[in-house]
């Protein structure tokens, strides 16, 4: 298919190739009311055919339907057969690399997986799906435990019900990351020449392998190992949702094998349904997403509630809060992400890990974020000798991380088991703040308790966000553009010190669409377009005196950040 075509002509030759009914049905229509000089379906079709779906460092990630911007058949078998190519150009001359697949419980995951599995062998590769719908984690579990040359996941994560995508990951050297530069260009490239010249009937397809039970139960013996129960378990009483997603299953299996109690389940959200009727928004971060949650929580008197989104790789924690609305407070991913780290920092330095730099020259053991997370994960770096590092967003960076002991992002994404799983993991985060609930227990404290004492130990850091849903994505470009060109000289009434732009380039990290504000009572605002959802996000950071001064703080530089973006996008 030429890029030079126009979205007719795209659309038609598109058409002549799509193997799949529905997509037909929806785009014969359309070509057909084009042709008659409808200027609607002109527009639809230059919205379907105008631009490729761009794959990167994230794969590939759009709404379902027709066309080359957006998720289907036609994408997804061009997309299989760019990688393979890839991937043979990378081995070994004589080898036979492998490429495992897992996919979710969305709309036509199982379809697409089945696709790449099938290209994949047919380019010479051993191709190996997952037995059935699978959470995130198993995947990136299973690129390394197969010894597997990569690995795709059929995901959206927790996009709206329309979307779908592809998440690829890298083995060998790259220990079951996902992709970074320069792999996405190069993969890009060979995708490009595959949908330029071929179409998806003359793509091989071969005879691929379904994996047995044995790497979903290595995966659940090595994640019940990151925090067997300890004595005070017993009789804990907490809350689970998979959010309509895949969790349950692996994560009950796991519970059980450590030793902990079988939570009460949110019935109406447990079984896997790619409709996600019940949200608006299948994340946990969302506002009333959790709130079926939270009703449950209330009838049982549950201590806690955690939940995963659809595809298991993160984790939100809430636990009752007397002065929230409806008695409930979620944790947020930043809160979350120092607890974990703090018992990760704990169990490095009882190792001896912080001892000393390795005799054999490799990397002390460290803590690592994304640099949008909160510098508190510094300070309890610092305070067990730890090595610290913060990274662009996206356990891509984040899992490269060098000695990492532990990663998280404020968006709800934990790596606490870096030796088994190199991506976030909302199960295995599950497993081990039910080790630190538990302990906690022991000593008749609570998860509050415990936040508390983190703020007694480390200091009084806040975060916040301010994030802005754009329905044209242009928006967001302007408004980056707006305060690159007259960057603000106060936020909040607090003068800025230092903006970098690491776009222009900022040491030890690569180029990024990234404004990073500190301000000169040491705050912080960061601004990012949102790497996977029409969203811009400012994110702020404050550390205070107190837990009252560090609110107050935040509060402040919420009404400011709010002014400056609203301003920009004036």
């Amino acid at each position: 298919m030429s890029t030079s075509a126009s979205p007719l002509e795209a659309a038609r030759a598109w058409l002549a190739q799509d193997p799949d009914e529905d997509t037909r049905a929806e785009l014969a229509p359309l070509i057909d009311a084009a042709e008659s000089g409808d200027a609607a379906a002109s527009a639809e079709l230059e919205d379907r055919f105008g631009v490729r779906l761009e794959f990167g460092t994230a794969g590939l990630r759009g709404r379902l339907g027709a066309g080359s911007n957006r998720m289907n058949r036609v994408l997804v078998s061009q997309a299989a057969a760019g990688f393979a190519a890839y991937l043979r150009e990378k081995a070994a001359e004589g080898s036979r690399p492998t490429v495992v697949i897992g996919y979710d419980g969305r709309r036509n995951s199982d379809v697409f997986a089945a696709d790449s599995a099938a290209i994949f062998a047919g380019a010479g590769l051993r191709a190996v799906i997952l037995p059935r719908l699978l959470p995130t984690p198993v995947l990136a579990f299973a690129v390394r435990h197969l010894d597997a040359a990569a690995g795709v996941m059929v995901t959206a994560s927790h996009n709206p019900p329309d979307d779908n995508g592809y998440k690829v990951y890298l083995g060998g050297d790259d220990h079951g990351s996902q992709i970074v530069a320069p792999a996405d260009a190069e993969i890009a490239a060979h995708i490009e020449r595959v949908a330029e010249t071929t179409t998806v009937a003359d793509i091989p397809r071969g005879e691929y392998e379904v994996a047995d039970e044995s790497v979903v139960r290595a995966y659940v013996a090595a994640t019940a190992t990151v925090a067997p129960a300890p004595a005070g378990a017993a009789g804990m009483n907490w809350v689970y949702t998979a959010m309509h997603g895949v969790g349950y299953e692996t994560l009950s299996a796991i519970l059980q094998l450590a030793g902990y109690p079988l939570p009460v389940v949110v019935e109406e959200q447990i079984e896997p349904d790619g409709r996600f009727p019940t949200v608006a928004f299948p994340n946990p971060e969302e506002p009333g997403a959790m709130d079926l949650s939270f009703a449950t929580a209330r009838a049982a008197g549950a201590e806690f509630v955690l939940a995963n989104d659809p595809d298991a790789d993160r984790l939100a924690v809430a636990i009752p809060d007397d002065s929230a609305d409806g008695g409930w407070r979620r944790l947020t991913g930043n809160e979350t992400g120092l607890l974990l780290g703090w018992r990760a920092a704990e169990r490095a330095a009882a190792a001896g890990a912080a001892a000393s730099d390795p005799a054999d020259g490799s990397a002390r053991a460290s803590l690592a974020c994304s640099l949008v997370s909160s510098p508190g994960l510094e300070a309890v770096a610092a305070h067990y000798g730890l090595d610290f590092h913060a990274t662009l967003t996206g356990f891509k960076w984040i899992s490269r991380a060098p000695g990492i002991v532990f990663g998280f992002e404020e968006a709800l994404g934990y790596l606490v088991n870096p030796e088994t799983v190199r991506d976030k993991d909302g199960i295995s985060a599950a497993v081990a703040i039910l080790g630190m609930i538990a302990e906690a227990r022991e000593e008749g404290r609570t998860l509050a308790d415990v936040l508390d004492g983190f703020a007694a130990t480390f200091g009084f850091f806040q975060s916040g966000q301010v994030s802005l849903r754009v329905a044209d994505t242009a928006i967001i470009g302007r408004i980056m553009s707006a305060l690159r060109d007259s960057p603000p000289a106060e936020i909040g009434g607090v003068v800025v010190d230092r903006i970098e732009d690491l776009l222009t380039g900022v040491d030890g990290y690569p180029p990024g669409d990234v404004l990073r504000l500190w301000l000169a009572d040491g705050s912080r605002v960061i601004v990012r377009p949102s790497g996977t959802e029409p969203k811009l996000k400012a994110y702020l950071d404050v550390r205070g005196t107190s837990a009252e001064d560090a609110a107050a703080r935040l509060a402040t530089l919420d009404s400011g950040a709010r002014a400056l973006i609203a301003a920009a996008q004036a």
